[in-house]
């Protein structure tokens, strides 16, 4: 059995991005993101070659140019953001795909949310709408966007709270004060 003090919780995120700056700018405008560290700059060597292309899972020829940790809200984990300079890359995934497939933030007021992700250049794929079972309790909405390059983003607000069946082993993580 797994020692549960071990597993201490999602650390951060990883997302390639075409430009860490206009992602940046667009995670600034959409969420409030803060900048924690770049932890790799136009002023550092590429990461590339044979050793990180077996670290990181990636082709040889591949070249991670930029990397910036950022930090959206009070809680939870962190996003970081890469910049690659790669022979061919893929679309971002869709949520039908296999694999890591969006990002939800939490928000207060989903209204006030999506507005400020269309202005930063989000395009909304549908109303706001109801979440799902045990997120849908009073006043909950939901509503996904695309980010300029792609990138699914859930915004999503539960203000009263979840709900839970009775075999639940745990509570889902929501943000203090909520």
């Amino acid at each position: 059995m797994q020692n549960d003090k071990n597993i201490l919780g999602i650390n951060h995120i990883g997302i390639t991005v075409p430009s860490i700056d206009e992602a940046t700018q667009f995670f600034k405008a959409a969420f409030n993101a803060k900048i924690a560290y770049d932890g790799l700059s136009h002023d550092d060597q590429p990461r590339t070659g044979e050793t990180t292309a077996r670290q990181l899972g990636i082709d040889e020829t591949t070249k991670i140019v930029r990397q910036r940790m950022l930090v959206i809200g009070q809680q939870g984990p962190g996003l970081e953001l890469f910049e690659m300079q790669a022979n061919s890359q893929s679309k971002p995934v869709g949520l039908q795909d296999l694999g890591i497939n969006h990002i939800s933030i939490f928000v207060a007021d989903i209204e006030n949310a999506l507005n400020m992700a269309q202005q930063a250049g989000a395009r909304p794929l549908s109303e706001i709408h109801g979440n799902s079972k045990y997120e849908d309790t009073k006043g909950n909405g939901s509503v996904y966007v695309l980010a300029p390059w792609g990138t699914l983003i859930e915004l999503q607000s539960i203000p009263n709270g979840y709900y839970y069946p009775d075999d639940s082993e745990r509570k889902v993580w929501t943000p203090k004060n909520h």
